[in-house]
């Protein structure tokens, strides 16, 4: 079958029909539009995009690249190269007069293909913009840009508002191709990033689309002008309220020589942390708030909300994840029934629905699917302000103290990134959003396994895992964090589950001892 598609896409009538001569003619006018942003200027940059054929798998599809030495704002569709989806040259633009130079196709080929290879892109952009190249310049030591709290963050794929952006920066070389280990190192070590840096250089950014690459290049660029002006101003843009930049610390994206400082309680020893990671029930939030209020709210009120947004696309999507894991659970555990096909109707598949849901929360299952669900129909909840959420009162001082500091704190819980959002952002105390960079959910994994906390460590970027600290009143949990190499306190508040006798954790009753 691979050999049929190959055959297909390679064939001189495929290479002269219409998606690729669509493809050839999109790729001239982007260059054209990059060259008025002044991000392909100097013959500099380059663009390359998969044609799009609904027929043919992704990682099949073949290649339009821009050449490489041209003047972008002049090219034309005959000036594009053409490659197999593994790299090698199908067709080359024709030879031009004096004073144009002969073909080439760009040097970046083979950073482009990494991106295609290892994260199945569907276009890749490499802009010269002179506030990519600045902004590597700050602070000559960084090995990664980071910038939170900024609107243009909800343009980046799988990144919000209240998220930390952060991208990874390489070292230039002297020539381009020598690049591609470098990014291809790179683009393995930061999983969820969609850019890298390249150190008074420029930006490599892909995307799934032209259109998701594109949108994320103006995005990217955007943050980078901006990060330029707040530092100009003396603000710093990587921490939730932008204040001043601190003189002994000044670049906090600066993973290399400057550590801010966080006292771990017991035994009055420092260690340095650069971010805290918190649970939420039975560490800022009373274990009584979640199983008294929150869990009876989705209980109560789940067939109430399905029948009123039952043809909504995000319930056809919660849905969609319930009956994924019913189906899985139907193999073995306790209280999981069918759910109604679609074709029983409404009321059917509703009813099914909520004996699964209702069981689940019994249970107090940590997954996915009941997490969204929940956390949609806690929102109705906040918004109707029949909810409002409950945290510790030495939560909101620990978080402003953490954040003053230059300490950036984030969320990691079984609740989905929605509901934690929801609970701090319509808290008792009013939005502690603002001191919060990130959250986590079970989409990162499993709290009680290892490797959730190593993705996590890999997301924040540090240097070394031990500049997290980690807060949590589970026990399992805090081991898997210290088999990752986290810093773990254990929270020991009313209600909480008691510890092993012979646990080594470090303990404490309120976040003032941190």
């Amino acid at each position: 079958m691979n050999g049929a598609v190959s055959m297909a896409t390679t064939s001189q009538a495929y290479l002269q029909g219409k998606q690729v001569t669509e493809s050839r003619a999109l790729v001239a006018e982007l260059c054209r539009h990059f060259y008025s942003l002044g991000w392909v200027s100097g013959t500099g940059g380059s663009i390359t995009l998969k044609v799009h054929d609904e027929s043919i798998p992704k990682p099949q599809q073949i290649i339009v690249m821009s050449p490489s030495g041209v003047q972008k704002e002049r090219m034309v569709p005959e000036d594009m190269y053409v490659l197999s989806s593994t790299g090698s040259v199908l067709s080359t633009p024709t030879l031009k007069p004096y004073p144009q130079k002969p073909p080439k196709c760009t040097d970046c080929a083979p950073l482009f293909m990494k991106a295609y290879q290892m994260r199945n892109a569907g276009a890749v952009i490499h802009s010269h913009g002179m506030e990519s190249c600045i902004v590597t310049m700050i602070n000559p030591n960084a090995k990664e840009f980071r910038i939170t709290h900024m609107e243009m963050i909800k343009g980046i794929q799988g990144h919000g508002y209240h998220d930390d952006l952060v991208v990874p920066i390489v070292e230039n070389t002297a020539h381009e191709g020598e690049l591609t280990d470098s990014l291809a190192e790179a683009i393995k070590a930061y999983p969820k990033t969609t850019a890298v840096l390249v150190r008074n250089h420029g930006i490599y950014i892909w995307g799934d689309s032209w259109i998701n690459a594109k949108t994320q290049a103006e995005c990217y660029h955007y943050l980078f002008e901006a990060a330029i002006k707040l530092y100009q101003l003396g603000l710093d843009w990587s921490t939730p309220t932008h204040g001043p930049i601190q003189s002994v610390n000044k670049l906090h994206y600066d993973n290399s020589n400057v550590k801010t400082r966080a006292t771990t309680g017991g035994n009055g020893a420092d260690t340095p942390h650069r971010c805290v990671v918190l649970d939420i029930e039975g560490t800022t939030t009373p274990i009584t708030f979640v199983t008294e209020v929150l869990f009876p709210y989705a209980r109560d009120n789940v067939r109430k909300h399905l029948t009123a947004t039952y043809d909504t696309q995000q319930t056809k999507d919660d849905i969609k994840l319930l009956r994924a894991q019913v189906e899985s659970d139907l193999k073995g555990v306790v209280g999981a029934l069918p759910i109604a096909p679609d074709e029983a109707g409404k009321e059917e598949v509703i009813d099914s629905l909520v004996a699964n849901v209702e069981a689940m929360i019994k249970a107090d299952r940590k997954i996915t699917s009941l997490k969204e669900l929940q956390g949609h129909i806690w929102r109705t909840g906040f918004e109707n302000n029949e909810l409002k959420a409950i945290v510790f009162e030495d939560v909101p001082q620990a978080l402003e103290r953490w954040t003053d500091s230059g300490i950036k704190v984030y969320i990691y819980s079984s609740g989905s990134r929605e509901a934690q959002r929801l609970l701090f952002g319509n808290s008792i105390y009013g939005d502690l959003r603002k001191y919060l960079c990130g959250f986590f959910d079970t989409t990162v994994g499993n709290k009680r396994e290892t490797r959730s906390y190593m993705e996590i460590a890999q997301s924040l970027g540090v240097d070394n895992p031990s500049e997290i600290l980690f807060v949590t009143d589970v026990f399992q949990e805090a081991v898997a964090a210290k088999e990752a190499g986290l810093e773990v306190i254990i929270s020991v508040r009313p209600g909480n589950a008691p510890l092993p006798e012979t646990h080594e954790f470090k303990t404490v009753t309120s976040f003032s001892e941190i």
